[in-house]
């Protein structure tokens, strides 16, 4: 994968769009410099994931900017996005791998250095690290690890690495400077009123 593309990583779940549909807002944000776009969809309902991730699919058509899947490898390939976001209980990005293909992008978040266990990640195109500071968005986000953290897991891995968590206009530029390759963030854009301002506030 090009790793420019984790310039800024936008995560597009309805939850935190305020009521508004999503298509809009992603089309929106892309245009602003918006590089990279994962859909995210925590309930239960397979259909309606599947029937949005599918609209956004469209959106995406001719952008080049590359949709990723959270979690849902099956869903993945039912819409021919550009690969998934996995998570440390989600199936191993291994099976990612062989279920996609050799071009798919395959994403892995850790929290921690010692998720980093002996350096190798089979399959992994780029790593997602945090929460870097505390987030409402991740129910089940364990600690922030601040910027010394995050430049401490980029200091001990040369895979490409997004810093997640908490991350707003007034410190993206800190968050680059740990040395990763871009940020990632749900709400600073999906919560906004503009989010084609709030996306430019944050390349």
């Amino acid at each position: 994968m090009r790793r420019e593309a984790l310039r800024l990583y936008l995560v597009a779940d309805r939850g935190y769009a305020a009521g508004r549909r999503l298509r809009p807002i992603v089309e929106a944000a892309v245009r602003a410099g918006v590089t990279l776009v994962q859909i995210r969809d925590k309930g239960n309902d397979a259909r309606a994931f599947l029937a949005e991730a599918l609209e956004l699919r469209a959106a995406l058509a001719g952008s080049g900017v590359p949709l990723l899947v959270n979690d849902r490898i099956d869903i993945a390939r039912a819409i021919g996005a550009e690969g998934v976001h996995l998570g440390q209980r989600d199936l191993p990005p291994r099976i990612a791998r062989e279920q996609l293909g050799p071009d798919a992008i395959i994403g892995l978040s850790i929290e921690n250095r010692g998720q980093l266990g002996d350096g190798k990640f089979d399959g992994v195109d780029y790593l997602g690290v945090g929460p870097v500071f505390a987030t409402g968005t991740k129910s089940d986000a364990s600690a922030p690890i601040g910027l010394d953290g995050l430049a401490a897991i980029r200091a001990a891995t040369r895979l490409p690495m997004v810093g997640i968590g908490g991350i707003g206009p007034a410190d993206a530029a800190a968050v680059r400077a740990t040395g990763v390759n871009g940020i990632c963030v749900v709400s600073a854009i999906l919560g906004a009123t503009n989010p084609a301002a709030a996306a430019r506030a944050l390349l």
